[in-house]
């Protein structure tokens, strides 16, 4: 039987002193929280949260659409953005390991009655020739090829960013197959950061877009999802179906708000973090590194004869908490809750689990 409902933690392990597991295991800082409370207010049914507003017009403008829309979560973001652009029947484009694909419970099927062909690629990405490829003759025979999807940066491909051109590339042949694209821009901040590149600049081949505020910039709520704005009237119908209406939630917009002006620059520190945990783990032997582009630090535990999953058993009994992504494949993910200090403790304890 597959336990569908998180387990709580095991009050013998010892309190996590240094967590890698995810940057979703950010906590809000204590301005962050003051931020919050001091919100104004008001039910964001009935339109009049000035918070939320204001958050929405911020990011519209970052991300350079029209429109925008506050949700509870980015994959609410992703599914209420396959309901707009899709039909029942049709057929989404994505990376084999998108995110749309491995870790949002078939939701594309099961909400929108789509299929997801899933696209290769080296490191999460593909380009335009494999996108054109995959592309079919128009007939009733064959699903309707409707929606290209596309994650910034890729998480399963190792925090890999997207280069600006082959972006460009992929939009412009999805845009002359009549397809829509549509951005898992989940941590889009961190590929800001990495290459310089304006956010605006990176979703403007993109007919929709969303931005996570739960991961590194540190929110414990909350997404926002940009496009026209008759896409952002259509996200509403459904972000009411899926019951992702608020009343007062412009506490947690306020949040969101604190995390654009004092937490996008700092990313930058998670991806050094991230490199120095890089270097400190191919120096152990057994243990053979992914070179980090942002803040996810992917390493391989074959070669040390032990499972990614039992590693993360032995070092969790030293307070450090990793993920698995396969039978030998862990993901350690810095964010503002590690510092430096957090790296030395986790390279320490993984070089005494496999030695």
């Amino acid at each position: 039987m597959i336990r569908n409902t998180p387990s709580r933690p095991d009050p013998s392990l010892p309190p996590i002193r240094a967590n890698f597991y995810s940057d979703t295991q950010t906590r809000p800082t204590a301005a962050m929280k003051a931020a919050m409370m001091a919100a104004e207010t008001g039910d964001e049914q009935h339109g009049d949260d000035p918070t939320i507003h204001a958050l929405n017009d911020r990011m519209a403008a970052l991300l350079g659409k029209e429109a925008a829309l506050f949700l509870p979560s980015g994959t609410m973001c992703n599914e209420i953005a396959i309901l707009v652009h899709c039909r029942r029947g049709d057929e989404v484009l994505a990376h084999h390991t998108a995110h749309i694909q491995a870790a949002e419970g078939g939701a594309p099927g099961a909400l929108a009655g789509v299929s997801v062909l899933g696209l290769p690629g080296e490191r999460g990405q593909f380009d335009a020739a494999t996108l054109r490829a995959a592309l079919r003759e128009r007939r009733r025979h064959a699903p309707p090829q409707t929606l290209v999807e596309i994650e910034q940066t890729a998480n399963l491909g190792g925090g890999s960013v997207w280069p600006i051109e082959k972006l460009r590339a992929v939009c412009d042949a999805a845009h002359e197959a009549d397809m829509a694209v549509h951005m898992d821009g989940a941590r889009l901040m961190n590929a800001v950061v990495a290459s310089g590149v304006p956010a605006a600049e990176m979703a403007a081949g993109c007919d929709s877009v969303w931005l996570d505020f739960t991961k590194g910039l540190g929110a414990p709520l909350g997404a926002v999802l940009c496009g026209s704005a008759a896409f952002i009237d259509q996200a509403w119908l459904w972000k009411q179906r899926m019951g992702g209406a608020l009343r007062q939630g412009g506490i947690c917009a306020a949040a969101c708000l604190y995390a654009l002006d004092h937490h996008v620059d700092r990313l930058a520190e998670d991806h050094a973090n991230a490199a120095a945990l890089a270097r400190g783990l191919a120096q152990i032997p057994g243990i053979a590194v992914e070179t980090p582009e942002t803040n996810l630090v992917f390493f391989d535990t074959s070669a040390a004869g032990v499972s990614a999953a039992e590693l993360a058993t032995r070092i969790r009994a030293e307070g450090v908490q990793i993920s698995t992504m396969g039978r030998y494949r862990a993901r350690a993910c810095t964010h503002l809750d590690v510092d430096a200090d957090g790296v030395a403790l986790a390279i320490a304890a993984i070089r005494r689990a496999v030695g």
